[in-house]
């Protein structure tokens, strides 16, 4: 049973877990849930309780998150597409700080920075283009270093200096700046993935686990060390088909005898 209307506990708690995990802006209190937004993530967020020891529950309307969320959905009527329970504080501010940093990399939120970053911007010559495509880069390695946690799914590796932003499909090959920077056309590698995977001498199956190219030589493949398979969405997997088949051709061509090219 939702606690309506919220007791200065259960509201105080509820602002301050929203307000922690950068959804700062509070809209008011309908049957018990108070809804919150962010400047930066995308989506509004509904917090209440069952009474100032908890349970709690959170309501999303962020379609994109709610899928990426593998949380059972809670029995409770409530605002949103779905709602979600949690016996403990601790627990709910786990799942707010994922909540936030989905809200800010799905589905559209880096193409928006880009705009809003670069529209005043000149883009008449090489060099101003070269900047901009820069911006767009940075904003992509951003957003991709939110949705995997800041290490890469492969190894766990969490040095900064050592992970790339590895497009699935490559910059160059995307139709647009929403492909560019849609975070589902990447994976967060560490640097000796990112070179194998961006030559096309590894790729991936449905289920994330890597596909190495027999051009690899055995010492290459030892060193590339992984722990588990990547946990990937149906959207990684549509443009992994495509890597895949890039991978298949550049295998092909290096069978070719030199010279058939």
């Amino acid at each position: 049973m939702i606690e309506s209307p919220q007791s200065f506990v259960v509201s105080t708690e509820c602002s301050k877990a929203a307000e922690q995990h950068g959804f700062r802006r509070r809209l008011g209190e309908t049957d018990g849930w108070a809804a919150f937004q962010s400047t930066t993530a995308q989506g509004t967020i509904w917090l209440a309780a069952d009474a100032p020891a908890g349970p709690w529950f959170l309501a999303l309307d962020h379609l994109g998150v709610i899928q990426e969320l593998s949380f059972p959905v809670a029995d409770v009527s409530g605002p949103g597409g779905a709602r979600f329970a949690f016996d403990t504080l601790g627990a709910l501010y786990a799942v707010l700080h994922r909540v936030y940093e989905l809200g800010t990399s799905l589905p559209d939120a880096p193409l928006r920075e880009f705009e809003r970053r670069i529209a005043d911007m000149p883009r008449t010559t090489e060099a101003e283009r070269l900047v901009v495509q820069r911006i767009g880069q940075d904003i992509f390695r951003a957003r991709l270093m939110d949705y995997w946690h800041g290490r890469c799914p492969l190894t766990g590796i969490s040095d900064t200096a050592l992970l790339r932003a590895s497009h699935i499909i490559p910059w160059g090959e995307c139709e647009s700046d929403a492909e560019r920077l849609n975070v589902h056309n990447g994976l967060l590698l560490s640097a000796l993935w990112d070179a194998a995977f961006d030559r096309a001498l590894v790729t991936f199956d449905d289920d994330g686990t890597p596909a190495f190219s027999p051009a690899l030589s055995a010492q290459a493949r030892s060193e590339l060390r992984w722990s588990s398979p990547i946990a990937l969405t149906d959207e990684h997997r549509q443009r992994l088909a495509c890597h895949r088949e890039r991978a298949r051709k550049a295998s092909a061509e290096r069978e070719l005898p030199s010279g058939a090219l």
